[in-house]
């Protein structure tokens, strides 16, 4: 650790860099788990449409509104609620309502997260670049130097090169695994947008023609 703390100091100008990057990923990451696993998450989300459907069969239209409006910031109710206040237009521009309205959840839902893969790339070729500052220093030593000094030169520009690599690789590779897990979590909360228009038009036919699906399985 103080050979790395010793790196860091005598090549700060090479590690500002990586560790201002690494700043923003540690920022981007707190922000974005948060908004995923907290702030947009809807783990009641069955839960929370069986009442729709309920709400609605029994042509409650507005209890059920007043319901979405209890999760305003959840994508799930923002979407249910914009197919129940146009439910009373023709089926196409309600589907194409909760579409939109969905196209910009996903939006929201997938901004920021990009730039971890992009920090990721940039600190592999920082310190890449690193590498090759020391390897410059090393082959220097070898050809200038004093035979006496040649090898204390040679060891110091080896050791720049491999701390520059680990510095890199140290920010490269836990913005790949928390890109991966992000975007996995955004994947799977787009595709419960898509199917919350589906579901939601469902329900809404249900009320066109009379039919509560639920008595009928229970029965």
């Amino acid at each position: 650790m103080e050979e790395f703390i010793n790196f860091a100091i005598g090549n700060l100008g090479h590690v500002a860099p990586i560790l201002f990057a690494a700043v923003a990923a540690i920022a981007i990451a707190f922000l974005k788990f948060e908004r995923l696993f907290i702030t947009y998450a809807m783990p009641g989300r069955q839960a929370f449409l069986a009442k729709i459907r309920d709400l609605v069969v029994a042509d409650k239209n507005q209890e059920a509104v007043a319901l979405c409006d209890q999760y305003k910031s959840k994508p799930v109710a923002i979407i249910v609620r914009e197919g129940l206040v146009r439910s009373h237009l023709p089926e196409e521009m309600v589907v194409d309502g909760m579409n939109l309205v969905a196209s910009e959840m996903a939006e929201k839902v997938g901004k920021l997260t990009g730039f971890l893969s992009m920090i990721a790339n940039v600190a592999t070729l920082l310190g890449l670049f690193g590498t090759i500052l020391g390897l410059i220093q090393s082959f220097k030593a070898v050809s200038f130097a004093d035979p006496q000094q040649k090898a204390a030169l040679l060891t110091q520009g080896i050791s720049t090169a491999m701390n520059a690599t680990v510095f890199g690789l140290g920010l490269a590779i836990p913005c790949m695994v928390l890109f991966s897990i992000l975007m996995n979590r955004t994947n799977h909360m787009m595709a419960e947008f898509d199917q919350t228009v589906l579901t939601t038009t469902d329900i809404l036919r249900q009320r066109g023609y009379g039919v509560d699906l639920n008595k009928g399985n229970a029965a």
